[in-house]
């Protein structure tokens, strides 16, 4: 189930998937980690699945919830929403196909404003904007949004999407997290990711970053969004 929650920058979080490895020192201490461990003795269904006890642990291997998927459909007022408060939704453990129907619950519900936040960037755009995966020369990311369109029939009858002049969608953000200057690239992989809004978490800060100068426009705003090019207000993110 989606649940409210104590973080500052959302007003609730969905996990269709649960689960992650350890691949930075920001996931040090990682909250989910020890979070997934506890809800596992407690026996929840979502935290039955171990990982790599050398980048992961007890109940926190990555694991596919179908059936939470919908949630966000019957949710009668809007929401700002964390999207895998309890995973990295990029992981590459996540195969596209089940991103793709992550993304078309987000396209059925644009009066929800979605939350994705990674510390692995640059698959934002293999899958969002990826090649054409036929060889039929169609454009990049052609091929991932039908895919979208048609989970989108699938999972809501009748509520069909039509992506050709919505993409990317307008209520989803995509972030990344830095935690110290040599992880810096990770802005360069979202700021190639298609999105309405880009963020960043500056959580936890472990080093200096780069300060206001020629490296600035590579951090966006130290914190803010970035919408069409232009800053604007995103998520309360680390200072």
């Amino acid at each position: 189930m989606s649940t409210a929650t104590a973080i500052e920058w959302t007003e609730t979080t969905w996990n269709p998937t649960t689960g992650c490895d350890r691949i930075s020192p920001g996931c040090d201490h990682c909250y989910a980690l020890t979070l997934a461990t506890r809800l596992k003795a407690m026996g929840q269904a979502k935290y039955q699945t171990d990982g790599d006890p050398r980048t992961s642990g007890p109940g926190f291997g990555v694991a596919l919830h179908p059936g939470a998927l919908l949630e966000p459909l019957r949710w009668r007022k809007p929401r700002v929403c964390f999207v895998d408060s309890m995973a990295d939704l990029l992981h590459a453990k996540v195969p596209t196909d089940f991103l793709a129907q992550v993304w078309a619950v987000m396209a059925l519900t644009p009066q929800h404003t979605y939350q994705v936040l990674t510390k692995r960037p640059e698959r934002y755009r293999r899958v969002l904007d990826g090649p054409c995966w036929c060889g039929g020369g169609h454009p990049p990311g052609l091929d991932f949004r039908r895919l979208v369109e048609g989970h989108a029939r699938r999972l809501a009858p009748g509520r069909a999407v039509d992506l050709a002049a919505g993409w990317p969608l307008a209520n989803v953000w995509l972030g990344t997290s830095i935690e110290r200057d040599d992880y810096v690239r990770r802005a360069d992989d979202l700021r190639a990711a298609p999105a309405a809004v880009r963020f960043l978490s500056l959580e936890p800060l472990l080093g200096p970053l780069p300060e206001p100068g020629p490296d600035r426009d590579r951090l966006g705003d130290r914190g803010r969004g970035e919408r069409s090019g232009v800053p604007a207000v995103g998520p309360g993110l680390g200072s």
